[in-house]
């Protein structure tokens, strides 16, 4: 009795004649995704930050003290989102200098 073979890291594409089995092991995956996360997140960080000022604006010249009091929450957790974005960052930095191994940039 014989068995269907199938490669699924093959049926998937990443680019036409590219299966994502070719992108090598999972610390190499990581290493792709991972700038591209920080870049997601500091999009998100901006349009959160800019969202949350204007409802606090608008709800300040409305007198609305619960729409001025989402505002401030919107703005506090893009700020406390922006810590833990730069902490990490720089965590993922020192690992770099105590392995040698370049995270951020697997190519180099």
């Amino acid at each position: 009795m014989s068995r269907l073979a199938f490669d699924i890291g093959e049926a998937l594409e990443v680019k036409p004649g590219v299966g994502v089995s070719s992108l090598g092991t999972l610390g190499d995956l990581v290493s792709n995704i991972l700038p591209n996360v920080y870049i997601l997140a500091g999009v998100i960080l901006f349009f959160l930050m800019i969202a949350g000022g204007l409802v606090f604006i608008f709800s300040a010249g409305q007198n609305d003290p619960e729409g001025a009091g989402r505002g401030k929450k919107a703005i506090t957790a893009a700020l406390i989102g922006f810590l833990i974005i730069f902490a990490s960052y720089w965590i993922i930095e020192i690992v770099e200098v105590i392995t040698g191994i370049n995270i951020l940039e697997p190519g180099i």
